[in-house]
């Protein structure tokens, strides 16, 4: 149905009631026929205010059939909502817990599962679609945990020794600096990730089905925000001593290099041993907790290149993929240091 014509004052008044109602989607229908009213088509309104066509054809059926009383929300008559702050609250503290908790058998929450346990909780039965929004606004996600190990060391020595770290990081200067050290493998078979891609296409990743594997030892300057890598085919204590020598020569004017790293064997072994006594304790190595990844700035590094480099990468080979992984390490300057590193784009 086409909506007659209507003055300035009319389309103003219209305009004002639809914010009034206090729901977005209801003021959306009257600024629908407001612009309607002005001779617009239906596909420039809807192009307009970001709208689906047949919404707008229903808003204008709804006000020409029954006036200003047609757009509002249908649902106004249709009793209290199921849902409420009581509900949103209990369903937060029901999310803060696993459904084994609960006694289901299943290990991780759907939306089906949920609207059964809010039953159970003494809400009325809600629709799948209803849990969704209610999920929605107390800010659920569907997101992927974090694997964690219970770690052995007493909690005041867990917490001791990363704070003597953290003093230890605000003392660095030139003469004695401080890098936070580790490891990173890198794989010919990319890692898959996230990607935005259209709805109904899966972005495919060919993979060469044979991998292989290199490895880069980096030490990170918290100082600076400097990044010193060196890599090698195998991950042992050779390439550690690699990485030793390096960080050395890079900074041969300081009295005292600063090296945090985590209990790795490579980190205590025979070899490793060696090579910092030929450095005439110049290194001094600094042991984080076991099992405290979060501790070790230097994993960001790895996570920002395997985010920029290695996720869903189609390197044929290896070569360009560890060519690759060298241009982005070669350039990459520590988030607190200097600038966020950014994406760049491919030559």
């Amino acid at each position: 149905m086409k909506v007659a014509r209507m003055g300035r004052i009319e389309r103003r008044l219209l305009i004002r009631l639809g914010r009034k109602s206090g729901d977005a989607y209801t003021a959306l229908r009257f600024q629908a026929v407001a612009r309607l009213a002005t001779g617009r088509s239906t596909p420039q309104v809807a192009a307009e205010l970001d709208l689906a066509t047949s919404t707008v054809v229903r808003a204008a059926d709804r006000f020409v059939a029954d006036g200003v009383a047609g757009l509002y929300d249908r649902r106004q008559g249709n009793g209290k909502s199921k849902t409420g702050d009581r509900f949103d609250r209990v369903l937060v503290r029901v999310l803060g817990r696993t459904p084994e908790d609960f006694g289901w058998e299943r290990p991780t929450w759907t939306r089906e599962l949920l609207c059964l346990q809010m039953k159970l909780e003494g809400f009325p039965a809600v629709a799948v679609c209803t849990m969704g929004r209610a999920l929605s606004r107390v800010g659920a996600r569907l997101g992927t945990p974090k694997p964690i190990v219970l770690r052995p060391w007493p909690r005041d020595q867990r917490l001791r020794v990363p704070a003597a770290i953290r003093r230890l990081e605000a003392r660095a200067s030139a003469k004695e600096p401080v890098l936070y050290s580790d490891e990173v493998d890198i794989h010919l078979n990319p890692k898959i990730g996230r990607d935005w891609m259209l709805r109904g296409h899966q972005r495919r990743i060919v993979t060469p089905g044979n991998n292989e594997k290199f490895y880069l030892a980096g030490a990170l300057d918290v100082r600076t925000g400097h990044l010193h890598t060196t890599g090698a085919a195998r991950k042992n204590a050779t390439l550690f001593c690699q990485l030793l020598w390096l960080v050395a020569s890079r900074y041969r004017h300081a009295d005292r290099i600063h090296l945090i790293v985590d209990n790795y064997g490579i980190h205590k072994s025979r070899r490793t041993r060696k090579a910092l006594a030929a450095l005439g304790g110049r290194v001094v190595l600094h042991f984080l907790p076991p099992y405290c990844p979060d501790a070790n700035r230097i994993e960001r590094v790895w996570q920002d290149l395997h985010a920029n480099v290695t996720r869903n990468h189609r390197c044929k080979t290896l070569v360009h993929l560890l060519d690759a992984a060298r241009r982005y390490l070669d350039s990459y300057r520590w988030r607190r240091a200097l600038e966020r590193p950014v994406a760049r784009r491919a030559a």
